[in-house]
């Protein structure tokens, strides 16, 4: 019996792999970016995102996209610096987010500019939330 039961799992899960790879394979759509880290977009995608939101001019698409390149070549860098104490990190990708919202923000009309810092608000707001709950499970 439980061989039978074994063979019929390794069969699903077999015949199951090319619809995964077909579809994109696991965390497509839900919440992965291409890069496959959850909640990560990839500059493309950010770029996409804020025209949406924004209504940016392919000339803001342009600044806004080399900004965000930036950005991340800078998180990468410090992300690969092994001399940085974890709190000490934290703070410079804060102060990263900081200078790479301010130099979107200068791209902008003050119609964008509005918006778009309601549109940071709300990613606070989401943050201090999240970050809410889960030390409200850690507790638990």
């Amino acid at each position: 019996m439980k061989k039978s039961v074994f063979v019929l799992v390794l069969t699903v899960a077999v015949l199951s792999l090319p619809a995964l790879a077909q579809s994109g394979g696991w965390g497509e759509g839900q919440g992965h970016s291409r890069h496959g880290r959850m909640g990560r977009q990839s500059v493309d995608d950010r770029v996409q995102r804020l025209t949406k939101d924004l209504n940016l001019t392919q000339d803001q698409q342009t600044k806004v996209k080399s900004i965000l390149e930036d950005q991340q070549k800078q998180a990468s860098s410090l992300m690969q610096d092994s001399s940085v104490s974890r709190q000490d990190r934290r703070a410079k990708f804060e102060q990263i987010r900081e200078d790479t919202s301010q130099q979107i923000r200068a791209v902008l009309n003050q119609d964008q500019q509005k918006k778009f810092d309601e549109l940071q608000s709300q990613r606070r707001n989401w943050t201090e939330r999240k970050k809410g709950a889960a030390n409200s499970s850690d507790q638990q």
